[in-house]
């Protein structure tokens, strides 16, 4: 009977997922300037920002453990990481450049890690739940400066975006069994220490383990970090796409009347449900809509931005899908996160809005000076890096294309001589 039962659901999953393709096919013929609009716009987004800010970090992540550098740096934040998060030290480097690279880095990593099997399965579970996050470029860039053109804001939403990732990654240190093994439950047991001299032996261990030349190490880098980047793309482009099908025909507007009813429970102006719903499907779109939005205060404004930007949207969720898709890694206790994300985010917003908007002088008033940053960054500095990424963004991004092509170029060449 139960077989019988699982075959049923089978099927109906089947007629479901072709019922909702042949939709969307249908309404791409119906619409092919929308659609083609929506594409630009999901290709810009990757072009000028996505790519160039993204590449670098994921070259460097993939030398960086090639070398054993992220070995050595495990060995010393294990007596940090372990406590907390019940992941090991490793950890510690993919949740900085998670935060510093924005996502999917983390799902990336976390990902390369345990096909190392640097972790295991349930830490890596852990591990991913916490390390994906948006990058301080697009925060006070895109959000903060591009939508609401008030670098304040930017504080706000880092603050809640990054605390609201540490809060979920304590919680979800309670997540699986206390001991996987007989070589965990011995770690766990065991008081760990700094230990520079066996950090250093991990380091030459990791190197010897990935005997490759460095010219090897740096084409496999390359090329690994822009085929990650494609799909990232090509997952911008089709959410994009779905989320100006969606309200092409009256969907998003039918799910925004579904969550007004929750939005007025919290006392947040119901002209929001159609920008968080938006955000909810891709969150660049759902910033702009709700930057957009008169007569709202801009406190309920940037809570809602933060809620959707620390869910990540389903577009990111989808390419973090894909990524785990290459592991054992499953994705469910990820999306389970990413909610838990979203309500600690916008909580967070909330606490801290009045202490930090007698801090600033007012988050209404986008001048005047920024007393966070001001010893570290020059005023202008998140509008500056902005309009670099969009200005010399697409050259870079065309430059590494081309790289790309003739390393795949000479790989096949060397296939076929062997």
């Amino acid at each position: 009977m139960k077989g019988v039962n699982r075959l049923d659901y089978s099927k109906v999953k089947t007629v479901i997922f072709a019922i909702i393709i042949s939709l969307l096919t249908l309404s791409l013929i119906l619409n092919p300037q929308a659609s083609f609009q929506a594409s630009v716009r999901g290709l810009n987004m990757w072009w000028d920002i996505v790519f160039p800010s993204l590449l670098p970090f994921l070259i460097i992540s993939e030398l960086l453990i090639g070398f054993g550098v992220v070995a050595f740096i495990g060995v010393i934040l294990e007596p940090l990481m372990r406590p907390l998060f019940r992941v090991p030290g490793v950890g510690g480097f993919v949740w900085a450049m998670g935060m510093a690279s924005g996502y999917p880095s983390g799902a990336k990593l976390t990902v390369r890690l345990r096909q190392e099997n640097q972790i295991t399965q349930i830490e890596g579970e852990r591990l991913v739940s916490f390390t994906n996050s948006s990058n301080p470029l697009f925060i006070f860039g895109a959000i903060a400066v591009g939508f609401f053109h008030n670098p304040k804001v930017g504080i706000i939403l880092a603050a809640a975006h990054y605390l609201g990732n540490i809060c979920v990654g304590l919680i979800m240190r309670f997540y699986g069994p206390y001991y996987v093994s007989k070589r965990q439950e011995d770690l766990s047991r065991t008081p760990q220490k700094v230990s520079i001299r066996r950090a250093f032996s991990e380091l030459h261990k990791t190197r010897l383990k990935n005997n490759k030349p460095i010219g090897k190490l740096l084409g496999d880098a390359v090329l690994s970090s822009v085929q990650t980047l494609l799909m990232v793309g090509g997952f911008l482009i089709l959410f994009s796409v779905l989320n100006s099908m969606l309200s092409l025909f009256s969907v998003t507007a039918i799910l925004a009347a579904i969550i007004s009813v929750l939005l007025g429970i919290f006392d947040i102006s119901k002209d929001l449900s159609y920008p968080l719903i938006s955000g909810l499907f891709e969150i660049t779109l759902g910033g702009k809509l709700t930057s957009e939005i008169s007569g709202v205060s801009l406190m309920e404004q940037i809570i809602v931005t933060s809620f959707f930007l620390a869910f990540s949207g389903f577009s990111v969720q989808a390419q973090v899908a894909s990524i785990l898709a290459e592991s054992d890694i499953r994705f469910k206790p990820f999306f389970l996160a990413r909610i838990l994300h979203g309500i600690f985010a916008a909580v967070i917003t909330f606490i801290l809005w009045h202490p930090l908007n007698q801090k600033l002088k007012g988050f209404e008033t986008a001048d005047g000076e920024l007393p966070v940053f001001s010893p570290y960054l020059p005023e202008g500095f998140w509008e500056t890096a902005f309009g670099l990424f969009q200005t010399y963004g697409p050259i870079f991004t065309i430059t590494m294309l081309w790289i790309y092509l003739l390393l795949l170029l000479r790989g096949a060449v060397k296939n076929e001589h062997a």
